[in-house]
């Protein structure tokens, strides 16, 4: 058995080295050695800057949305190509993919934490000077590490460096999630102690300051999981989340109450918001704790605004999304007056919080500065979002703007007619000129810690107004929303979640509408348990459109032999036809999501895997 071990794990290994192009970027781990390295601080510095690449943000030279399309795999965002999660049709892979990548990750933070001691040890440079490097160290252990739980919840800790043939010492069981949580945060405390306070290098480095917003994230995360899952197989833990919670708000208040740190808020209800997430520069901004800094002439650029500006790039927001925008008065859109109903883009932003304009494209918002001059999107009107009206004698190439790709095709369709706006920019070079764009994205922002604080003490039942108000208001103040009451907070009817506060509804539906887009939803909805309420039987919808407009077609009967793409309707939508349903709501799939609650939380250990060191499936998947 050990035999026939040995060769599936070297086959595995070459799979995996021909695999991993990241390393190509790295410090040769083959290379470094006690007598070439290990020797100054530069060489820690520069080990660890690999790591940075991990964040998610908007990818140097690729075609893609980057963070913008984060949400993609979620009821916040629908893609030309269906998520097989959420249609409940993943299956287990027999290599190690994510798994293996991840804990190359870790062993490669490994040897930086059992190598990096021989800068003093071995030639004399005094720890002071370096030890903000171990703290990275710490803070990106932390980070891998919580990746995987996040995917495959209890897996096999590793702290230490351990030889890829050494199969016995790899063989070790899984071990329990709140350990490895535990393990996460006192990765974090390290880091806090040996990192500096404040912004580092005009917050193109990590700080003490970050990793207290990622330790609160992960307490959060940990005690929601703990509450949400009690008494299923995804928590064996038998707590109920109340450490982690405590930990998470005591943690996240002290970045509220900071000076250093604070939310953007000028009293420009359209420029606010929407300008967090377009600037080449955020060295100025107190909100924004983390950004990359892009430079075309080092060769550091993206493609993003080709899609964000132009182009729908196959993914779209869902009326779902658009749904939980609050009036001005912060009550919902159901028996509203101030609500102008859904029928027109114009009418469904009208009275809004003013986030959502941020977030999808409306006529009348500046599509394109070149050479000076401003050009708005010369959509006044959409006929039931049929194709728009324009006057014949405007249309030019670069007015050919529509706020509803719906009968486009490839990277041109917007498969809901709710166009992704947020981080967009409109400058016209970055647009149309590949491998020029220099916008950035937010890492980390400050007004993550607000929410947290406020869903930490909310989960709890210690929430006070005055929490709220120095959380939760702040963010809708800049938003245009009237503050939040939680002595008189109004009944919707169209809440989401089943067994829980009016309270903690409005702080998830503050906290969606504040991250919408960010990629933060997929690991909200599997830490609170809600794909019953959220994904099971539903069909996310786009916009409102004219049914007499639209050509109907016989949904396929449902067939578990289909592919991916066979679920939907991408192919209608090249052919310029438009599918809704019965309601006049466009929607991309044949067929319910089928997210199976009893095994989709958690993705599947590879098989590999488990034939190769005995560990234990994942429930549902065995």
């Amino acid at each position: 058995m050990k035999i026939y071990k040995l060769i599936v794990f070297v086959a595995i290994l070459f799979s995996m080295v021909g695999c991993e192009d990241d390393f190509l970027d790295r410090p040769s781990q083959m290379s470094i050695s006690p007598t070439s390295y290990w020797k100054t601080t530069a060489d820690l510095e520069y080990y660890v800057n690999q790591f940075y690449s991990a964040f998610p943000q908007l990818n140097n030279n690729s075609y893609s949305g980057g963070i913008y399309w984060a949400d993609d795999n979620t009821d916040n965002m629908v893609r030309s190509n269906a998520n097989d999660r959420l249609l409940g049709i993943n299956t287990i892979n027999y290599g190690s993919g994510t798994w293996g990548s991840r804990y190359n990750n870790i062993r490669t933070v490994n040897v930086f934490m059992e190598n990096y001691s021989k800068v003093t040890d071995e030639n004399g440079v005094p720890f002071e000077s370096y030890k903000k490097y171990v703290g990275e160290a710490h803070f990106f252990r932390a980070y891998y590490n919580f990746n995987l739980l996040k995917t495959y919840g209890e897996y096999p800790y590793i702290d230490k460096v351990i030889e890829p043939t050494d199969i016995e010492a790899l063989s070790i069981p899984r071990t329990a999630r709140n350990v490895i949580a535990d393990n996460i945060i006192a990765d974090l405390e390290k880091a806090i102690e040996y990192m500096p306070v404040g912004p580092q290098k005009k917050g193109n480095r990590l700080s003490a300051d970050i990793a207290k917003l990622f330790l609160a994230r992960v307490a959060l995360y940990e005690g929601t999981w703990e509450k949400y899952h009690a008494g299923t197989a995804f928590n064996t833990t038998g707590l109920d989340g109340t450490a982690f919670l405590q930990k998470a708000a005591t943690v996240a208040e002290e970045l509220v109450n900071s000076a250093t740190y604070a939310i953007t808020d000028t009293d420009n209800l359209e420029e606010d918001y929407f300008k967090l997430f377009n600037q080449t520069d955020y060295s100025g901004s107190k909100e924004v704790m983390l950004w990359k800094q892009f430079d075309v002439n080092v060769a550091m650029a993206h493609n993003a605004q080709r899609y964000l500006n132009d182009s729908g790039g196959g993914r779209g927001i869902t009326k779902e999304l658009v749904d939980e925008y609050l009036c001005v008065d912060g009550n919902p859109i159901s028996g509203n007056s101030l609500y102008q109903g859904d029928h027109g883009l114009t009418n469904v932003v009208a009275n809004r919080d003013y986030r959502l304009r941020s977030t999808i494209w409306v006529p009348g918002q500046i599509w394109t500065l070149e050479g000076g001059a401003i050009r708005m999107i010369e959509v006044v009107k959409l006929d039931e979002f049929n194709d728009p009206v324009v006057p014949e004698e405007k249309i030019e190439i670069e007015d050919r703007f529509r706020t509803s790709k719906l009968n486009a095709n490839g990277e041109s369709l917007c498969p809901t007619g709710y166009q992704i706006r947020k981080g967009s920019n409109p400058d016209w070079a970055q647009r149309f000129t590949s491998a020029v764009g220099t916008t950035s994205s937010p890492i980390f922002r400050v007004s993550e810690a607000y929410v947290i604080f406020a869903e930490a003490k909310a989960e709890l039942g210690t929430i006070t107004q005055a929490d709220v108000d120095k959380s939760i208001n702040k963010l809708r103040d800049r938003a245009g929303v009237a503050d939040l009451n939680i002595s008189s907070i109004t009944t919707d009817v169209n809440w989401i979640y089943t067994g829980i506060s009016p309270l903690i509804q409005e702080i998830r539906r503050e906290r969606r509408v504040e991250f919408a887009a960010e990629g933060y939803r997929y690991d909200d909805v599997n830490r609170w348990a809600a794909h019953n309420d959220v994904t099971v039987g539903k069909k996310y919808r786009g916009v409102k459109f004219n049914l007499t407009a639209a050509e109907q077609v016989e949904f396929p009967e449902f067939n578990k032999e289909l592919t991916t793409n066979q679920y939907l309707f991408k192919d209608l939508l090249s052919e310029g036809k438009v599918i809704v349903n019965a309601e006049g709501y466009v929607e991309n799939i044949t067929l319910p999501y089928g997210f199976d609650v009893n095994r989709d939380y958690l993705n599947p250990v590879p098989l590999n895997q488990t034939l190769l060191y005995d560990l234990t499936q994942n429930p549902g998947w065995e």
